[in-house]
């Protein structure tokens, strides 16, 4: 009877392995899916100006019909008369209108933060990638008509300093398999100046929806930007949200533990202009 007993309880300990070392590979040694292509930007659609057709004057003449009445006093020809014509209408923006600029994937960076206990030892986490992508449109001399399109991050290709832990986030925690991309669409844009000259740094918040997976929930960036030429906008974004607004649950792993419901997301970015 004690040898049954010892055999099913071998059996139990051995049938718990298997399910523990299963669920490590799938969530911790199993490799994510990579990027299914290098991130682009949704186009920004902006108002064009038209212009109202203009008339010019031309050189045509009118002609005069002969008559066979003398004419008074002798007085000069008449002068020629001008022929309007129209100029067609033109899509080209004007100087003063917005401006549309681009992320630029080279020169920023996304990144989240967080803290967790590594063995024992209080750590800090950053995760890194700089595929993020949107646009921006501006107008210098009238912030008020500022837009910003929709922000993405390829949530495949954030990576840390520990290859176990890429593999929970982007297998179990963010699912990137099923959810490529982390989105963010801009609702109201607060706290902006009325213009800008070049050189001169703009604090302004962003508020927006954040969809993390299939989870979508309001946040406020805090945004610095500088306009460091007529070409170019460098600056910085930032906000904290909660691990558990987003259902993002870690898993069970041995020697990690007491993970921050607290995660800092930052964007550093360069944004370069796409259009005169």
């Amino acid at each position: 009877m004690n040898s049954n007993r010892t055999l099913i309880g071998g059996l139990i300990l051995a049938g718990i392995g298997v399910v523990v070392i299963g669920a490590i590979w799938f969530f911790v040694l199993r490799a994510p899916e990579e990027a299914s292509e290098p991130i682009a930007a949704i186009p920004l659609e902006l108002p064009t100006n038209t212009a109202t057709p203009v008339p010019q004057p031309t050189d045509t003449a009118t002609a005069v019909p002969p008559t066979n009445t003398p004419p008074p006093d002798a007085t000069t020809a008449p002068e020629p008369t001008a022929t309007p014509t129209a100029v067609p209408p033109t899509d080209t923006p004007d100087p003063g209108s917005l401006r549309l600029y681009e992320i630029s994937q080279d020169e920023s960076q996304v990144s989240f933060t967080l803290q967790e206990d590594l063995r024992g030892i209080r750590t800090t986490v950053v995760g890194l990638s700089n595929q993020v992508a949107g646009q921006i449109a501006v107008n210098l001399n009238d912030l008020s008509t500022t837009q910003v399109g929709i922000i993405q991050v390829n949530a495949r290709t954030l990576l840390t300093d520990n290859n176990f832990r890429n593999n929970a986030i982007r297998n179990q925690i963010l699912d990137s398999n099923q959810y490529e991309f982390i989105t963010f669409i801009p609702t109201a844009i607060n706290g902006l100046p009325d213009s800008a000259e070049v050189g001169q740094e703009v604090t302004f918040e962003i508020v927006g929806d954040l969809t993390i997976r299939d989870i979508t929930q309001e946040v406020t960036f805090v945004v610095t930007v500088t306009a460091v030429s007529a070409d170019r906008l460098e600056g910085t974004a930032s906000t904290q949200v909660l691990r558990s607004d987003f259902n993002l649950v870690i898993p069970q792993v041995q020697g990690v533990a007491n993970v921050t419901d607290e995660v800092l997301l930052e964007i550093a970015l360069v944004a370069n202009a796409i259009q005169p």
